[in-house]
């Protein structure tokens, strides 16, 4: 009677172990099969990267190869001075050809206070204040106005 029970024990248990072998084969494919390729992935999001890239450079190239063509002559009109008179008010001298313009300009409206015929102020020595002094101690270079061609 024990050698029955020991046999029977043995047969019931080789496939109930044959059993758990399989399913446990079934799960290692079903996760191989569902598992993503890691190169794949990798490289398929590299390729999105360097493409969202490169049409952010494609797009600041266009930007500034456009923004050329919007002032071809930027030396007939410069800004020789501006003074602020309150938090969001403005004077601005505005050099245009040989007349200097005085104008006065708020958020809403600018408007044109004076017109001198002759230059008040020298472009070419406006920009040299105390701060560009500093300035130029500072980086220990000395720095001019870009020449006026007329």
């Amino acid at each position: 009677m024990r050698r029955l029970a020991i046999w029977f024990m043995l047969m019931v248990s080789v496939p109930l172990k044959a059993e758990e072998s399989a399913a446990a084969a079934k799960e290692a494919a079903a996760t191989s099969a569902r598992a993503p390729d890691t190169l794949a992935t990798v490289m398929s999001l590299g390729a999105g990267l360097l493409a969202v890239v490169a049409i952010i450079y494609g797009c600041a190239w266009l930007i500034r190869r456009m923004s050329g063509m919007t002032g071809m002559n930027n030396n007939a009109i410069k800004v020789v001075s501006v003074l602020a008179i309150g938090a969001r008010e403005r004077i601005a001298l505005v050099e245009v050809g040989q007349q200097q313009i005085l104008l006065g300009i708020t958020p809403t409206a600018i408007r044109t206070l004076q017109v001198f015929e002759e230059p008040v102020v020298d472009s070419v020595s406006a920009g040299s204040g105390d701060f560009a002094r500093k300035l130029q101690s500072m980086i220990g270079k000395t720095w001019s106005a870009p020449e006026r061609k007329d």
